[in-house]
């Protein structure tokens, strides 16, 4: 249950982070918002980490070290976001988003990448993806 929350919050979060990320770089510029972003994410994380954190930073060493691309992920995801959410409209931008990561998301359980699990996909999986694009064309579609 617990994680179904998370998801909800996750959800709401980009959806937020989207908007206010946009809307703070029409005034004060994309990259510039970008930095105010990832630094003050940085900055609560590690007063997160200082004070709940149970991990320990010796042990990068012994990761893949593609993983430790989430950073640059994050500043393309950011730039992406805002350019998508000023030129589309947050609804749209966001649809088309979620899509995207969807498909991803599946290509990745599909083909059991980066150490995931491999899930098996059938029909009923691929028409629910369809019925989200359909969606969005039906959402967009001019009278």
């Amino acid at each position: 249950m617990f994680s179904i929350i998370f998801a909800i919050i996750s959800g709401v979060s980009m959806s937020l982070q989207g908007v206010f990320n946009t809307r703070l770089g029409e005034k004060i510029g994309t990259w510039e918002t970008n930095v105010i972003v990832q630094a003050s994410g940085l900055i609560l994380t590690l007063l997160i980490s200082f004070f709940f954190g149970k991990g320990d930073y010796r042990h990068v060493k012994e990761v893949n070290k593609l993983y430790l691309l989430g950073g640059v992920l994050g500043v393309i995801i950011i730039f992406t976001v805002m350019k998508s959410i000023g030129g589309l409209g947050t609804t749209y931008g966001i649809g088309i988003i979620l899509v995207a990561q969807l498909i991803a998301a599946a290509l990745i359980d599909c083909f059991g990448l980066f150490g995931s699990e491999k899930l098996n996909f059938s029909l009923k999986e691929i028409i629910g993806v369809a019925i989200m694009l359909i969606g969005i064309i039906v959402f967009k579609w001019k009278h």
